[in-house]
């Protein structure tokens, strides 16, 4: 057994983020990512193009019991967040972390920027946290405790979090190769660690039924993820690594690295974040991809700290890195206010949270300005879901997209000859006989995100028929 478990200021921390989440989280607006996965809620599947089910699902679940609402879209998230507080704490606690050691790692994850954000908005990273930090905090227990049937539990966790994204795989790729580098190596041979990975395949297989099926979508979409962003994702990512929970939990990370390295029993979580590092650099993959090991390393880190009998320098060090934090994750900035701070350029969240009333507006004026008879038969296409969503939650009907899942959900009516298209360049409003610029998005605060001055254009004259054309529409990003 470790030390005595501080459920009480741990719960409480996690009780007083989530009332804060969940008292903020009308702020600004929905994220695009929520209207999408708003839309993919009413079409329920083992699996979509460019995900697994769990984060649509949960959207469903949020909107069924709490009401279609922006706040009730986002109480999933916001108690996820608890619970990564919880789990986070408890691994402190397995690395030998008492009272001080675990409310600190509660504190500091509670108020990192990534946290924050995560727990604000439904985003699949708000799920894949705690599900992350439980795989860990079994295979700690397995591995400082000598007790391997957390194999199992791990196993489980693994499994289950495929659900949400494949994103898991890199976790254990990197605690395979650490067990593999730095031990202990009887650990690859128990028979317990094999059972846990049977479990995890044999509870993750309908979803891998489902990428079997139809082609493995997701390595589609990971190609046109790194195509797309790769470039710009591996110059992010260093600084980014010091940013993501802010840079407190960044140093103090540093010195967790170097704890979990001095104990043989646990060096292997430890190879797993540069390990996990490497591989998303190489893919060009997102900069929050390690954000899971970072609160590992952030958690051994603050039992590092009390043992070193700096408690009070680190913790006033989080505090102050918690109002930077929460400035920057929370829509505490009045929105008329937001163009002209540094937030919009740092939290994408935030920026593209922004304006979609205003869009609607736009979209909704041209389709308006159409004669009765012309205006029934009229659809929208627009170029990404975040907008498809957008005008589905408004309620303008026959809107139709070729982004990621959405192409399924197509191809327009026959008699649509009227389009009304956004976001779609000249290839697209080259198929029709006439196009003719209507409107332009403007959100009236100054902010530049992805919608701000984009045109809206009114097509007339398809020149082929939907079902004929729409295999050219689709797109992955």
């Amino acid at each position: 057994m470790g030390p005595p478990w501080a459920w009480r200021p741990v719960a409480a921390i996690a009780a007083l983020l989530s009332v804060i989440l969940l008292a903020l989280s009308p702020g600004y607006g929905y994220h695009r990512d929520e209207l999408y996965f708003r839309v993919l809620s009413e079409h329920p599947a083992w699996g979509y193009v460019d995900q697994p089910p769990m984060t649509p699902m949960l959207a469903r679940a949020g909107i069924a019991l709490f009401g279609d609402t922006v706040t009730g879209i986002r109480v999933f998230p916001a108690l996820a967040a608890a619970l990564l507080v919880v789990l986070v704490a408890l691994i402190a606690r397995e690395l030998g972390g008492g009272r001080a050691a675990q409310v600190m790692a509660a504190a500091g994850t509670a108020t990192g920027a990534y946290t924050l954000i995560a727990g604000h908005t439904l985003l699949t990273v708000s799920f894949d946290l705690p599900l992350w930090a439980a795989a860990i905090l079994f295979v700690l227990r397995a591995l400082s405790r000598e007790r391997p049937r957390w194999w199992l539990a791990a196993g489980a966790v693994v499994g289950l979090a495929t659900y949400n994204k494949h994103l898991i795989a890199l976790l254990v790729l990197g605690l395979a190769a650490g067990l593999l580098l730095a031990g202990p190596r009887r650990s690859l041979a128990s028979p317990w660690s094999w059972g846990g990975a049977l479990l995890a395949a044999v509870v993750a297989a309908p979803n891998v039924v489902y990428q079997v099926v139809n082609g493995w979508p997701q390595l589609t979409m990971a190609a046109a993820l790194s195509a797309d962003e790769g470039a710009e994702m591996r110059v992010l990512f260093v600084p980014m690594q010091l940013v993501l929970f802010g840079p407190v939990v960044s140093v103090i990370a540093v010195f967790g690295f170097v704890r979990l390295w001095r104990d043989r029993r646990v060096r292997a979580p430890a190879v797993a974040y540069p390990v996990a590092a490497v591989v998303t650099l190489v893919a060009g993959g997102r900069f929050d991809y390690t954000g899971g090991l970072i609160l590992l390393l952030f958690a051994a880190g603050c039992v590092g700290v009390v043992e070193a009998a700096r408690t009070r320098l680190a913790g006033v060090s989080l505090a102050v890195g918690a109002a930077g934090s929460g400035v920057l994750a929370l829509p505490l900035v009045p929105v008329a206010e937001l163009a002209g701070t540094p937030v919009p350029a740092i939290n994408e969240v935030a920026r593209e949270s922004v304006g979609w009333p205003a869009f609607t507006a736009a979209v909704t004026g041209v389709r308006d300005s159409l004669p009765p008879a012309e205006r029934a038969r009229a659809v929208v296409v627009t170029g990404s879901y975040g907008e498809h969503g957008a005008l589905r939650l408004a309620g303008v009907p026959r809107v139709y997209s070729g982004h990621n899942e959405l192409w399924h959900h197509g191809p327009p009516p026959a008699d649509g000859g009227t389009a009304i298209l956004v976001n779609v360049g000249p290839r697209g409003r080259a198929l029709f006989g006439s196009c003719e610029e209507r409107a332009r998005v403007d959100n009236g605060v100054g902010l530049e995100n992805e919608e701000q001055g984009m045109p809206v254009h009114l097509c007339r004259g398809l020149r082929q028929p939907w079902a004929t054309i729409w295999p050219m529409w689709r797109h992955f990003s």
